[in-house]
């Protein structure tokens, strides 16, 4: 079990290192509808298997989060980080516990997509 420094724990199941950095061709279904929406982030090769945290605007401290992965989209490698089953509203992402956008709306009944460099 570690801590991100912000007032949550949480553990990793044996070979998560595997699951971080193998190619993830599974499918994504999102449930969203009414005030559920989703939000993608694309990234570049260089965020595989790091941690986007996700909280609603004003709590900081209460955080979920989604791994980098590597997925395959019309036949090429895309690394991202797919957050399901959002509340309608604005939301903070954080990277290694600095915030790294605020604001971000996401709608209910949509997916939101964000596309982050590996250095911005």
């Amino acid at each position: 079990m570690h801590s991100h420094g912000h007032g949550h724990d949480h553990s990793h199941g044996a070979g998560e290192e595997d699951y971080t950095s193998r190619p993830h061709p599974e499918h994504v279904v999102l449930d969203i509808g009414e005030d559920i929406g989703a939000l993608i982030i694309h990234t570049g090769a260089g965020m595989l298997g790091m941690e986007v945290e996700i909280s609603a605007t004003g709590q900081d401290d209460q955080r979920s989060h989604k791994d980098i992965l590597e997925r395959q989209i019309g036949g090429s490698p895309a690394y991202t980080a797919v957050f399901d089953k959002v509340r309608e509203g604005t939301y903070t992402l954080w990277v290694d516990d600095v915030a790294r956008e605020r604001d971000v709306l996401v709608s209910g009944g949509a997916i939101g997509e964000l596309r982050w460099t590996d250095d911005s």
